[in-house]
């Protein structure tokens, strides 16, 4: 049963629902609009807030799906009993159930940093819902091993200490939630304000609150996610639907071709460069909402 209310962090406008995906798992989510769907996720380390000024300008001719993932937010955090509780393919499948519930049974889905690689896989999964995807500021996650390397791959850090056993990623990180969490806010924005403190501090706030579940999600990046994609390429499966990425240039900086490699994935590719930091959805939202538009209509 689908349920109203409010959770911390929204955004006006919308209708701020939850909505149960799987057994035991309800998403949260801020809905508006109307029109055709499109269905954001966020990133790391964010909620849904993230979409708050594209969403809006989305809504005038969609109706929008702004989700908290599985394991962030207000959404619902089940144990880690095994890795597919969190491998992109069961968030696929949450964020493909959620749209079902609201009677949408084809959509637009587009999606930045972790909820990209949710978007990719639900694009390889479900080609038939699918129908356009946007990626923004990542590779699929077997091309993000295959890219990091020597000191250059010091920027990923992170994805290096939380692909580590349970235990010693969680301990560690929940011990400075704040400095931890706070500190990619501070190097990956080009333009701090465009998370201002009120946002910011809900954001230090709903990650501290998903230490373990948040570690989970990239430990499955480490594991079963490049399981899943290995599959995927070695039975030479490519995205059907046209696709358009949005990244820094992150190629010239960790020396690869990336939209070589994104083609690859996807032959109906329109790869873009953009001089906004990670936080695009927020620094440049005129930038991103046009580039999500120009999507739409291919």
């Amino acid at each position: 049963m689908i349920s109203s209310g409010t959770f911390s962090g929204t955004f006006s406008g919308f209708d701020h629902i939850r909505v149960p995906v799987a057994d035991g798992v309800e998403l949260a989510a801020a809905v508006g609009g109307s029109g055709s769907p499109v269905v954001l996720l966020h990133g790391f380390p964010q909620t849904h807030l993230m979409w708050r000024h594209v969403a809006e300008r989305l809504a005038g001719e969609h109706t929008v799906i702004c989700p908290d993932l599985r394991g962030y937010g207000a959404s619902a955090k089940p144990a880690a009993a095994d890795p597919g509780v969190y491998a992109k393919r069961t968030m696929a499948g949450d964020v493909v159930a959620l749209a079902a519930a609201l009677g949408h049974e084809r959509f637009a889905l587009v999606g930045h940093d972790r909820g990209a690689l949710v978007a990719f896989r639900a694009a390889l999964d479900h080609p038939e819902t699918v129908t356009h995807l946007g990626i923004l500021d990542v590779v699929p996650t077997l091309d993000m091993w295959n890219v990091l390397h020597g000191v250059a791959a010091a920027v990923g850090y992170h994805l290096f200490l939380m692909a580590q056993p349970p235990g010693l990623p969680e301990t560690m990180i929940a011990a400075g939630a704040d400095a931890f969490f706070g500190s990619f806010l501070d190097a990956w924005a080009n333009d701090p304000a465009a998370i201002p403190p009120e946002v910011r501090a809900e954001y230090l706030r709903a990650s501290a609150a998903a230490v373990p579940s948040i570690v989970a999600d990239y430990r499955a990046s480490a594991g079963i996610d490049v399981e899943h994609d290995q599959a995927d390429l070695d039975a030479g499966s490519q995205l059907a639907m046209p696709v358009t990425v949005v990244q820094q240039d992150w190629g010239a900086q960790l020396g690869y071709d990336a939209a070589a490699v994104w083609k690859a994935w996807a032959p109906d590719l329109d790869h873009r460069l953009t001089r906004a930091g990670h936080f695009m959805a927020e620094e440049a939202p005129a930038e991103i909402t046009a580039a999500i538009q120009d999507l739409l209509t291919r």
